[in-house]
This record gives C-alpha cells, sequence and structure tokens, in this order.
C-alpha cells in the first residue's frame, strides 16, 4: 500500500520543479535545450531495478526514444516528462520509491515532472533575471 501524500510532500516538489526551472533558464540556448534532452534521457533511467522487472528496460527504451526526439523538439522534452510521470505513478503504486528512504517520493516526483513537462511543452522560455 502507497504511503499518503501530504500538502506537505506536494509543496516540496512544487518548489522544486519551481527552483529547477529558475536554474535551467540560466543556460543560454541551444544549450539548454540539448541539456535537457540529455537530462531527460538519464532521469527516464533512475528507476532500472526499482521493482517492476522487465518493465524497467522497456521504459527506459522508450523514454531514450523520447528523449532522443527531444533534440529536436521541446515537444518531445515534454512528452518524456510526461512518460516520466506515469512512472513515478507505477513507482508509487506498485513498485519502489526512487528515494528509498523517502516512502512518498516517487508521488513528489511526479508532481515535480509535470510541471516540468508544462514548462518544456511552451518552449522553456527563460524565468528570472534575463542575461
Amino acid at each position: 500500500m502507497p504511503h499518503a501524500f501530504t500538502v506537505q510532500d506536494a509543496a516540496l516538489a512544487v518548489a522544486v520543479a519551481f527552483v529547477f526551472v529558475l536554474l535551467v533558464s540560466r543556460l543560454r540556448e541551444p544549450t539548454r535545450h540539448q541539456f535537457m534532452a540529455i537530462f531527460v534521457a538519464g532521469a527516464g533511467s533512475a528507476y532500472l531495478g526499482g521493482g517492476l522487472g522487465g518493465w524497467e528496460f522497456a521504459y527506459a527504451a522508450a523514454a531514450s526514444y523520447a528523449a532522443f526526439r527531444g533534440l529536436a523538439s521541446y515537444r518531445w522534452i515534454a512528452a518524456a516528462w510526461l512518460m516520466h510521470v506515469g512512472w513515478d505513478v507505477a513507482h508509487h503504486l506498485w513498485g519502489q520509491p526512487i528515494v528509498p528512504f523517502v516512502p512518498t517520493s516517487s508521488a513528489q516526483c511526479a508532481v515535480t515532472d509535470s510541471l516540468l513537462a508544462v514548462w518544456f511543452y511552451y518552449g522553456a522560455p527563460t524565468l528570472g533575471p534575463r542575461r
């Protein structure tokens, strides 16, 4: 049975997404785009060995494909983050959390990744002070 997801869990996840976007916004294009395509590919392998057996490898392959397509389109990076949201939820409900000592970490990751997907869907605009 999954652990209860609290308002504090959600608030932390939103804060992580906000800080992440502010930091990544500091990267100039096309570096931001290229870095994030590579970053989301790495995120796709975060759950390998996370308790869902062979499905872990199938997901990593599909996420790698979406990340590769993300090199040409922020919308594919958004899709890769949405795929990760699905995997976060699966791990929260049936697998092992992404951070073993934080039982709600997969659910928190689902919130963070959802917000990142929205940001990428809209082209990852720069937030914060312009350089």
